[in-house]
């Protein structure tokens, strides 16, 4: 009995993304173990079933045309939904197999979510995954991304977002910065120090409350020197280079050895949210269901064992 014809399209469109992903039609017949003459069979029998032209080819390249580079962003997804419509019909309760990828920030995924990964790859043997630290937001689609971890805000409207916990912050500054200097008691006071910037969350001014009265206030600040790594931010400050605001989590074990002393404490800083976010699917593969209940329950109190760093 042939295959039906949705079948056949899904196979056409494995060929078609495998041409794209190899480079060329003779390294996707190498990866698929078919010959050159099928993959090139298949190619033409997706264009006819399109009515357009998906690639343009020539002896020593080859380009996707516009309607090709559409094409393999849908059947990327179209692709992936089939995989997890078929995961999701062998039932929840089946082992979870399979690739995870995986981007997390720098910092926590190299500190403190590793302790959760670990659990997870212990309870679902069968599952690997590929752990990509980057700060920037994933193209989900372009680079086959399944789920990120995301600190701030989420504003993709086409991803669903999961709020797992939130990270306290504090202003610290090395006991150089203070030195032939008053205290500050007041967040206004820190307007007068040196400054260094976690420019992803904060440039050029921070917005604090009083927590015993509930005053509000705006300190503008100008930056000595301005990062998008937690990591640099934190060395800069054991240097005496300025003030920063950053992670409680990175910087207690600091302010615990006197490198770094806490400024202004009864002054509070806004916590930053952390999400699990992942692009929207009709169908969730049984490894994405259970990454996402492993890092809500690790990360749910942020108090607790996952947010202890293991900082020298």
């Amino acid at each position: 009995m042939s295959t039906s014809p949705a079948v056949d399209r899904i196979e056409l469109m494995q060929t078609f993304v495998h041409i794209v992903e190899a480079g060329s039609l003779s390294a996707a017949a190498l990866q698929m173990g078919a010959t050159q003459p099928t993959v090139s069979r298949r190619l033409q029998a997706l264009e006819r079933s399109l009515g357009v032209r998906l690639l343009r080819r020539s002896t020593h390249a080859m380009k996707l045309t516009e309607d090709g580079e559409r094409c393999y962003e849908r059947a990327r997804e179209l692709i992936a939904d089939w995989h997890a419509f078929e995961a999701d019909l062998r039932g929840v309760g089946d082992e979870p197999e399979g690739t995870l990828r995986v981007v997390a920030p720098h910092a926590l995924g190299q500190m403190l979510l590793v302790g959760p990964l670990a659990d997870y790859l212990r309870a679902y043997p069968r599952v690997s995954v590929e752990w990509l630290l980057n700060d920037r937001r994933p193209d989900f689609i372009a680079e086959g991304v399944d789920c990120a971890i995301q600190v701030g805000e989420v504003t993709d409207a086409m991803a669903v977002a999961v709020k797992l916990s939130e990270v306290p912050r504090v202003v610290v500054a090395a006991p150089s910065v203070l030195e032939g200097r008053t205290p500050p008691t007041h967040a206004a006071e820190l307007a007068a120090l040196p400054w260094l910037a976690l420019r992803t969350f904060y440039r050029n001014e921070v917005q604090f409350t009083h927590w015993p009265s509930g005053e509000t206030a705006r300190v503008p600040i100008h930056p000595r020197m301005s990062t998008d790594s937690l990591y640099a931010l934190q060395s800069a400050a054991r240097m005496g280079l300025g003030a920063c605001l950053g992670s409680t989590w990175l910087l207690k074990a600091d302010i615990a050895a006197g490198r770094l002393v806490q400024l202004v404490p009864q002054w509070q800083v806004a916590p930053l949210p952390v999400y699990l976010v992942y692009p929207h699917a009709r169908f969730q593969p049984a490894r994405l269901r259970r990454f996402i209940e492993t890092m809500r329950l690790a990360l749910a109190d942020p108090t607790g064992r996952a947010w202890e760093a293991d900082v020298a």
